[in-house]
């Protein structure tokens, strides 16, 4: 199996994508945004995806999209064929387009939206962390790919705070603020272990010299 940050040499599999994708929500009976194969393709064309091969075989497929001038990026469309499910392939994408997102984006903060509990739990393991709708992009452009989903009334009508999808976000401003958090402590623990050594060899030096 190989995990491929998508090309232009994968266009050929732009339709199958689009397929699956629609098949899959169409079997759940879950809500969600249309996509046509000429959008995959740009996002095959800038590097924002990744795709999953086996043998040739398309296996699944994730890609990027850069809302507000670059301050937010979502991971969207994830998918898995169901000839390759039950594999741990869904983990391995997502984690996979989310590094992306990391490298090309670093200062971005990274959102979902979703009425899957498999892609919560994902995204929980990545960082993740439930939000309002308030706290995502404001970028109309995003909410008007909800258009296609049949809970849209539902957005709509509550004025854009809340649908039946749980709202996601990784903001890489507080992960680094609880690193610091974390380690501040790790330091005063060596700090303190420091001092204490330092204090028990003068207090050595300090009887050695007594003695002479």
């Amino acid at each position: 199996m190989e995990i491929l940050i998508a090309n232009e040499s994968h266009f050929k599999y732009a339709e199958v994508i689009c397929d699956t994708i629609a098949e899959s929500a169409k079997i759940r009976g879950t809500g969600i945004a249309r996509r046509t194969p000429e959008y995959v393709c740009k996002k095959l064309e800038n590097g924002n995806a990744v795709i999953a091969l086996e043998d040739g075989q398309f296996a699944g497929f994730c890609y990027i999209e850069v809302w507000g001038h670059e301050k937010f990026v979502a991971n969207s469309g994830l998918i898995v064929h169901p000839d390759f499910r039950d594999r741990g392939l869904a983990r391995q994408i997502k984690e996979r387009v989310f590094n992306l997102s990391r490298e090309k984006f670093p200062d971005a903060k990274i959102f979902g939206i979703t009425t899957g509990l498999a892609v919560m739990k994902i995204n929980y393991e990545l960082g993740y962390k439930p939000t309002t709708f308030s706290e995502l992009t404001d970028d109309p452009d995003f909410w008007k790919g909800c258009q296609t989903c049949k809970n849209f009334d539902i957005l709509t009508r509550t004025e854009r705070k809340m649908c039946l999808c749980t709202g996601m976000l990784y903001d890489p401003n507080a992960q680094i603020k609880k690193k610091n958090i974390e380690v501040q402590p790790e330091k005063e623990k060596l700090n303190t272990k420091a001092f204490k050594r330092l204090k028990s060899i003068k207090e050595s030096l300090f009887l050695i010299k007594k003695e002479k």
